[in-house]
């Protein structure tokens, strides 16, 4: 990643879209503490996340950040429930069960809940995940490529779920993507190349603010690596 500096206002959809290799895992890896700048700041919330300790980003994930990633990650040996319900019960939640069973119902899979993952489709193991972001209650919804794996159809199904519960629960969503026509239906788009935003537009309005060619050609050999980006708290 080049320098950049994003703010992402609480409860925004944002869709960020670019070729393979322009920076768009990197900068999710950036947002969840995955990955560290080699300068700059990421702040979540006010709270400037490049000084924070591991202890302190894992904290920071379990309360705030829920992220959907391509290939699943659900646990073989866990039913779709257990899937679910674990990561709330090392949080200490009193009604995780409950939770639990509520959350696969929003995603359309209670009569699966008792299903192992070799036992759903991919649609349904990407259902599972999603339930199983949302079971922290984020602020902030990190999805890197989640209809990546899937058909058309099961695609857009999670893709519904994802901005129903978007909507429902005024949740920020960053969606990483490929296709355009998800992208298309963010309240803002941001697409990348090269590691750097070469478009930020709105859905709301008409207007695009775009980098131009020739300043990226001039400054191509920049040091500058800074990387400025925030999330604004919910209110």
């Amino acid at each position: 990643m080049h320098s950049l500096d994003l703010t992402i206002p609480d409860g925004q959809f944002v869709s960020v879209v670019g070729p393979s290799g322009s920076g768009k895992s990197t900068l999710l890896g950036l947002i969840a503490g995955l990955d560290a700048p080699t300068a700059g700041e990421i702040r979540i919330d006010g709270a400037n996340i490049i000084t924070m300790d591991e202890d302190a980003l894992a904290t920071l994930r379990g309360t705030k950040i829920g992220i959907v990633f391509q290939s699943f990650h659900l646990i073989a040996s866990l039913t779709a429930y257990e899937n679910v319900l674990v990561p709330m019960e090392i949080a200490g939640l009193k009604d995780a069960p409950e939770r639990a069973r509520a959350l696969l119902a929003d995603v359309d899979l209670t009569a699966r809940a008792h299903h192992y993952p070799s036992q759903l489709s991919g649609g349904e193991q990407q259902r599972v995940s999603i339930a199983r972001a949302f079971s922290n209650n984020p602020s902030i919804l990190l999805a890197d490529e989640p209809t990546g794996n899937l058909d058309s159809k099961n695609g857009h199904h999670v893709f519904d779920l994802m901005l129903k519960l978007n909507r429902q629960r005024g949740t920020t969503l960053l969606l990483i993507t490929h296709d355009h026509e998800l992208a298309a239906l963010a309240d803002r788009r941001i697409a990348l190349r090269d590691g750097r935003v070469v478009s930020d537009s709105s859905s709301s309005s008409d207007s695009t603010s775009e980098t131009d060619d020739k300043a990226h050609d001039s400054d191509a050999d920049t040091t500058d690596e800074d990387a400025v980006m925030a999330t604004e708290p919910r209110r």
